[in-house]
């Protein structure tokens, strides 16, 4: 399996990519010939109507789900037709995700769900602890790291995600609505984070429906049934 260099150039490259879901009777072509490029270190908004294509774009992105033609190169990188192994590797140390219903797990407290990640690879619990509560503290949780979710308001839940989004130290951040069950102050104090972490050189890529969030990024991609307009 290739690995990431994270040297110069494009972090995410899609080249005339087509993704159809089979259903019984009938195919849906969901994403259309879909041509972008995601420098490093870019935060960038897709936008686009119910249906469009949003979440399977960022799916593909994710290693959680295949394209049928075309090709995604995560930073040079090909990433087609890999085994469940093969796109586990390259989720748990390349990639963070953030959504919008936080999937936190509800009997462990907020410093055991930011540790997960580091628990899939193998780092000691005292280690993936203490590591925990630095990025706790970075999220000005310290203080909450032994709640457990129903403990935390939403926005709290959402620092927490993103704390443990960020503790393998992604390159790329996904994130799935993630202020879309904030409220707007909680959803302001959320993009300054996420700008933090980007001034950092972490590439994000946001999907929203929230024209004030989006406004915050350096660009705008509108998704338009499965593509984007010229």
């Amino acid at each position: 399996m290739a690995p990431l260099g994270f040297g110069a150039g494009a972090m995410i490259r899609l080249e005339q990519l087509n993704k159809s879901y089979h259903l019984a009777q009938s195919s849906l072509h969901v994403l259309r010939d879909l041509d972008l490029t995601v420098e490093r270190g870019e935060l960038i908004a897709v936008m686009g109507s119910s249906g469009s294509g949003k979440s399977t774009l960022l799916n593909i992105l994710g290693i959680l789900d295949d394209y049928d033609t075309g090709s995604y190169r995560l930073d040079d990188v090909l990433i087609r037709d890999l085994s469940e192994h093969q796109a586990a590797v390259y989720r748990n140390r390349y990639i963070g995700f953030v959504f919008q219903s936080f999937n936190l797990l509800p009997f462990k407290t907020a410093a055991e769900n930011v540790a997960l990640p580091l628990f899939y690879q193998k780092v000691s619990r005292r280690k993936r602890n203490a590591i925990a509560y630095d990025y706790l503290e970075r999220v000005g949780l310290s203080d909450w790291a032994e709640h457990l979710p129903a403990e935390l308001s939403g926005g709290q839940k959402q620092r927490v995600a993103v704390a443990r989004a960020l503790i393998a130290k992604p390159r790329l951040l996904l994130a799935d609505e993630p202020t879309g069950a904030l409220d707007s102050k909680t959803s302001s104090e959320l993009m300054d984070l996420l700008l933090e972490v980007n001034a950092e050189g972490v590439t994000i890529v946001i999907v929203t429906h929230e024209a004030d969030i989006a406004a915050r990024t350096q660009r705008i991609i509108r998704l338009v049934d499965g593509e984007i307009p010229g």
